[in-house]
């Protein structure tokens, strides 16, 4: 018996990879999250699991299952975390943290359904990178976990491209979700800061995102690959690469 198929996504509990899965829900399509925390919601085809992604043994562990369950034709390395810290403060266990979240993760999941993604003929994978690569004070592993993301999603667009896959990041800006104000407390003046940046007057929002993953994980949008997109309202403009 043939296996559905179905888009994984990462972190998909709440913020941006909740807003993905409703739109991909949406859709009509099965979605699998995977994350550390089950949802406080559902949805008939809707499918949890829960790991933590930190850890290799789990990760594969978990994406060993979920490919025995479903046959993973897109895939969203969503999850993510900040570490905030200076120079003076990050420590060696934050960037071991956020890279094994950010890098490691995505490396063991994108090869654990690298079958299903070949044998559809249209494998779609959307990167979770930020606007913080460019450079951000006081998010040292974070900006460098990200931009090394961003790396790894334009070598897997090299490697993958002749199967058919589409591998593309998304960059997003200054976006509504708690983890952006666990890091950035309302009125502090480095909040108003960013706020004052927004080209377009208003903060993003989960949605916001999730309508540019939707185009990435389309199977229609098979010529556009070892993309960034910033989604930032406007804040890059004059730091991003043309």
């Amino acid at each position: 018996m043939s296996k559905p198929q179905a888009t994984l996504v990462t972190g998909g509990s709440s913020g941006i990879g909740r807003a993905i899965c409703e739109a991909l829900l949406a859709q009509g399509r099965t979605v699998v999250n995977l994350d550390y925390k089950l949802p406080d919601w559902s949805h008939p085809k809707l499918a949890n699991f829960q790991a933590d992604l930190t850890r290799a043994d789990a990760t594969r562990e978990r994406a060993a299952q979920i490919a025995n369950e479903f046959d993973i034709v897109a895939l969203v390395n969503n999850a993510g975390a900040t570490r905030p810290g200076t120079i003076d403060s990050q420590t060696a266990e934050d960037l071991a943290y956020v890279n094994a979240l950010t890098l490691q993760a995505t490396l063991l999941l994108t090869q654990a359904f690298l079958p299903a993604l070949r044998a559809c003929g249209q494998g779609r994978v959307v990167n979770m990178a930020s606007r913080a690569a460019l450079g951000k004070t006081e998010r040292i592993a974070y900006s460098a976990a990200k931009a090394g993301l961003v790396g790894m999603t334009r070598t897997l667009a090299m490697e993958l491209g002749g199967d058919g896959i589409t591998v593309n990041a998304i960059a997003p800006g200054p976006i509504a979700t708690e983890l952006f104000r666990q890091s950035n407390p309302e009125g502090a003046p480095r909040t108003q800061r960013i706020l004052d940046s927004i080209v377009v007057k208003r903060m993003g929002t989960p949605d916001d995102v999730a309508r540019a993953a939707l185009f990435f994980l389309s199977p229609d949008n098979g010529f556009v690959t070892g993309q960034v997109l910033y989604v930032c309202g406007g804040t890059t403009l004059g730091l991003a690469p043309v």
